[in-house]
């Protein structure tokens, strides 16, 4: 139901679009009022979700590891998988956010007989995730030339890089491709998994589609209904400039781009597309596994009046003595 209700409402927001633009002209709202409403909606939901989780209190110490953890001295640590310095965390989480370190080791379980229960690494996974992640973040990367006058020589090189098969594939970027082909596995793997199906909701699909979209609109404004780019990039610094004009030399495509885009930053706040800065906050991440070194103490914890051995003795010495019990202090 949630896969063919997040394709409806794809589809049911495309058409909207271009009835709103292309019948309508409504095209002030779509390049002034949502871009702008959807920039706002991303800045404040991302600092309020961030300053709140970061004003939450960590009662427990509960790092997630799996390595040796610093013990005796003739007991080799793992500073990487057990982390006890501020060194070994900033390593760690290095791993797990440029190459997803704890994906890798994920494991699959698959009951292959009534009595066989085996382990596998998801690997096609793995790399799904790398592909989307990394071509995400490149393509964020390249769009960077719209927003910056003069465009820096790292991006000019960025851009080069990712289109080296041009001589092959005109026009083609790598990232494109592998953005478009692990939205595709990822949405797929929804479907016929399932384990994953049966724990997927409405938005796990939606969001997926939605930056599928944008990946589409964006290849086919490339190659099918192109824009004059120039036009593009002074709509772009203008509206940086507060000084929002209509773009010139733009078709359909680009309002369904645009859109889609101005949707993702509303969303992303309000949804699990926040892991990306929660992975820095998260207590299981970034506390060092120092339990058997320091004792840590429950922050909420009240003080408590403690009646001591001493003082119970002192309270019954009579009661005690007259029965025969054994006292420490005659």
């Amino acid at each position: 139901m949630g896969v063919w209700f997040s394709i409806s409402s794809l589809i049911l927001i495309v058409i909207l679009i271009i009835v709103a633009t292309e019948v309508l002209g409504l095209y002030f709202i779509f390049t002034v009022f949502i871009p702008y409403i959807g920039f706002f909606l991303f800045l404040l939901g991302f600092i309020y979700r961030v300053l709140k989780w970061a004003a939450s209190p960590v009662p427990f110490h509960i790092p997630t590891i799996s390595g040796q953890q610093k013990s005796l001295p003739w007991i080799k640590p793992d500073n990487i998988d057990s982390p006890f310095t501020t060194g070994g965390i900033i390593k760690k989480l290095a791993l797990d956010i440029l190459f997803f370190r704890t994906l890798l080791r994920n494991e699959k379980i698959e009951l292959e007989a009534s009595y066989k229960l085996l382990f596998k690494p998801s690997v096609l996974l793995w790399l799904g995730a790398m592909a989307f992640h990394w071509s995400f973040f490149y393509i964020l990367i390249r769009h960077l030339r719209f927003f910056l006058e003069p465009v820096p020589s790292l991006i000019v090189f960025l851009q080069r890089l990712d289109s080296i098969l041009q001589g092959l594939f005109p026009i083609i970027y790598i990232s494109d491709i592998f953005i478009l082909l692990s939205l595709v596995y990822l949405f797929i793997r929804r479907i016929l998994y399932p384990q994953v199906k049966y724990i997927s909701l409405f938005s796990d699909y939606f969001i997926l589609l939605v930056i599928f979209g944008i990946a589409c609109s964006g290849v086919l404004m490339r190659l099918i209904f192109k824009v004059d780019l120039i036009q593009v990039k002074q709509w772009f610094m203008s509206t940086i400039a507060l000084k929002p004009a209509l773009p010139k030399g733009v078709n359909i495509i680009f309002y369904i781009h645009l859109f889609f885009v101005s949707l993702l930053m509303a969303y992303f706040p309000f949804s699990k597309l926040m892991h990306m800065p929660g992975i820095f906050l998260s207590p299981t991440k970034n506390l060092k596994n120092t339990s058997r070194s320091k004792r840590h103490i429950n922050p909420w914890n009240y003080p408590v009046k403690i009646h001591s051995y001493e003082e119970y003795e002192e309270e019954f010495r009579d009661s005690m003595k007259e029965v025969g019990l054994p006292l420490e202090k005659e």
